[in-house]
């Protein structure tokens, strides 16, 4: 989903509470640490297993709990994380993670070979699961030694150190899972950053920082208290109030965060807005549609009007400037109102005939009357399906149910490039509605699959990849943005990753 903010009451709540709290708070005694807290204003992950989370976005929350077998820096290369190196064999269809020794999940349970081999593998069979497509590429996974864990792949496969930096290689804890899986969605136990203290669905949780975290030298947070999102028309009052010290930020906010003496934080993101496009609903299934109206979206006038000129025009599932942006594909469906006319005659439809619904989520609403009032310029009547608020309602309709044909919605990214092209266009697509791939397409992901990242062919092959997909696919992209955000001056800024928000390194001074 596009990273916008979500309306919700309890802005005004946490506000009117944090001024109670404030003013019962007694100070700190001379010499005594005070436990930093800091208030994150996002979201709440659809479920708090990775297993059965059903959304990109939930990253940025679920890291928070879970250690991955890797991370990635800055740019987006995968590096140590729970394992501290990994190694392949000669054929590339097996590699051999190496973990850390003597670290715990916040159950107590070893994290050994053992417990990274029954949480993969649960992956990979629960019934329930939505990572099997993700991990259909490992065959089996064999517990070599205590701290040694190696992945048997159906084929070679050089993703996978990528593939595991996310929700795919969070790790939970076997001990957990086998004891009662059902309750991992709402009490999660792995070896993040932070343990739960509470959870209150579509509300919010409570964390405290996790002391066994491989990494907790860099975690200076001791309590994050993280809510549902933020109304924009309210956040900026929210952190000023102090109600929240963090939050997302619509670009039409920025200056007006900054005239609040408000830090904004920029960072350059893997998010990429999209329409998804169900194919076999009519009248949708006829392609000379679908092709009249990637030209019918003027992308630029979303950027301009709806981002404030903050994102920039795109016409495939990544940004400009990382390793798989394809800039072969640049203008690909230039906004054409005369082409979209032309292939709509060609279809059949006289102007006006043609009508859709456009589904969007409530957040987004501005933009969906954009998109209504472009597709009315070509002779396209629409109306708008406005989806509610909340974690799962916009999964069921789109994802799970995909009952609809036209749907404004986005990617942000995944920690593999051909991770994120399968979840875009893939046969098993959360983001491809239609379910549908072609042989040449999928034939691609595999050679991109066999290619080692460090082979010079790899940006080519990889480039070629995502050519086919853009072409081929029904869906199509339109802007790619950053993730912003509006924070307390007493919060120091925020890292730069492509991939998730972390939170290494931030600091919250005192009142």
């Amino acid at each position: 989903m596009p990273s916008l903010t979500k309306p919700t009451a309890f802005v005004a709540l946490a506000a009117a509470a944090a001024l109670v709290l404030s003013a019962c708070s007694a100070p700190a005694d001379a010499g005594e640490t005070v436990p930093s807290v800091l208030k994150w204003g996002f979201g709440l992950p659809t479920s708090w297993d990775p297993v059965t989370s059903s959304t990109g976005n939930d990253i940025n929350t679920i890291s928070l709990v879970y250690a991955s077998l890797t991370q990635l820096d800055e740019k987006g290369n995968a590096g140590p994380g729970l394992a501290e190196k990994w190694e392949y064999n000669e054929t590339g269809d097996e590699v051999t993670f190496t973990l850390r020794d003597g670290l715990t999940f916040s159950d107590g349970t070893a994290i050994d070979a053992e417990a990274v081999k029954a949480s993969l593998l649960r992956g990979k069979t629960q019934e329930n699961s939505l990572l099997k497509d993700q991990l259909s590429t490992i065959d089996d996974v064999t517990a070599d030694s205590e701290l040694e864990v190696t992945l048997e792949l159906v084929h070679p496969d050089y993703q996978v150190p990528n593939l595991l930096a996310g929700k795919t290689g969070a790790i939970v804890s076997p001990t957990a899972f086998e004891k009662d899986a059902a309750a991992i969605p709402t009490a999660p136990v792995g070896a993040g950053p932070f343990t739960i203290e509470s959870f209150v669905p579509e509300s919010n949780a409570v964390l405290v920082k996790n002391p066994d975290y491989w990494n907790a030298e860099n975690v200076k947070i001791d309590r994050l208290e993280l809510s549902t999102g933020t109304d924009p028309a309210t956040v900026i009052a929210a952190v000023q109030s102090g109600a929240l010290d963090v939050a997302s930020l619509p670009a039409s906010k920025i200056e007006e965060a900054k005239a609040a003496g408000l830090e904004v934080d920029v960072i350059d993101s893997l998010t990429v807005s999209q329409v998804d496009i169900h194919n076999a609903i009519a009248p949708l299934d006829d392609p000379k549609v679908v092709e009249a109206l990637k030209y019918a979206v003027d992308r630029q006038e979303i950027v301009d009007v709806a981002g404030f000129g903050i994102g920039e025009v795109t016409y495939q599932p990544f940004p400009k400037g990382y390793v798989a942006y394809n800039p072969e594909l640049d203008d690909l469906f230039a906004y054409d109102p005369e082409k979209t006319k032309q292939l709509l005659a060609d279809a059949g439809y006289e102007p006006n005939e043609l009508s859709i619904e456009i589904t969007a989520a409530s957040y987004s609403e501005n933009i969906a009357v954009l998109v209504q009032e472009q597709l009315k310029k070509v002779g396209v009547k629409s109306t708008i399906n406005l989806v509610a608020p909340g974690s799962s309602t916009w999964q069921q309709q789109v994802y799970i149910n995909r009952t609809a044909q036209f749907a404004l919605d986005g990617t942000v990214g995944r920690e593999s490039p051909v991770q994120n092209l399968t979840v875009v266009y893939g046969p098993e697509g959360l983001m491809n509605p239609s379910r549908t791939a072609s042989p040449e397409f999928l034939a691609a992901l595999d050679e991109v699959r066999n290619t080692p990242l460090d082979d010079p062919n790899y940006e080519s092959v990889l480039q070629e990849a995502v050519k086919i997909g853009v072409l081929q696919a029904s869906s199509f992209s339109t802007v790619a943005s950053p993730r912003i955000f509006v924070r307390s001056p007493r919060v120091s800024a925020l890292p730069h990753f492509l991939s998730q928000v972390r939170w290494e390194g931030v600091t919250v001074g005192s009142e």
